[in-house]
């Protein structure tokens, strides 16, 4: 069966970006998903990160957490 779950994508500053005050980034807001598993989800989770970002892979957290 399908179940729920919650997703989003933060990108995390470099460590000269932290130091001039810049923080975490929200790049994908809280979205809700039905997948078959958590690693369903974070596959759909992967395909909502825009193009512009995928450069910045190493810099990215994805959350993904059941409803």
């Amino acid at each position: 069966p399908m179940k729920i779950f919650q997703f989003a994508v933060l990108l995390h500053p470099t460590s000269k970006e932290r130091e001039e005050g810049k923080s975490s980034e929200l790049i994908v807001p809280v979205t809700t998903v039905v997948a078959p598993d958590q690693n369903g989800a974070t596959l759909q989770a992967g395909r909502a990160i825009p193009a512009n970002y995928l450069d910045k892979l190493d810099r990215l957290e994805v959350a993904v957490r059941p409803f």
